[in-house]
């Protein structure tokens, strides 16, 4: 099975919105170099939580039977 093309398009305008990078910075760079960047503004996996983690989230936000208080009537 062939892998999917290389998403140019986005990676060019992830680099140039969210970056900041001019387009000769861009191309400028190497692939690995592009993915660092990616993962460090936030752009790549989010990284997993470990179980105090978890538990702090689950004591923080119980699961209710009651509907959440939006705002809106």
């Amino acid at each position: 099975m062939k892998p999917p093309p290389f998403p140019w398009s986005e990676a060019l305008g992830f680099a140039l919105a969210r970056l900041h990078l001019s387009p000769e910075a861009f191309w400028a760079m190497t692939p690995r170099e592009l993915a660092a960047a990616i993962r460090f503004v936030g752009g790549g996996e989010a990284p997993s939580l470990d179980r105090q983690q978890l538990q702090a989230l689950i004591e923080a936000f119980p699961d209710t039977k009651e509907p959440l208080d939006n705002g809106h009537d």
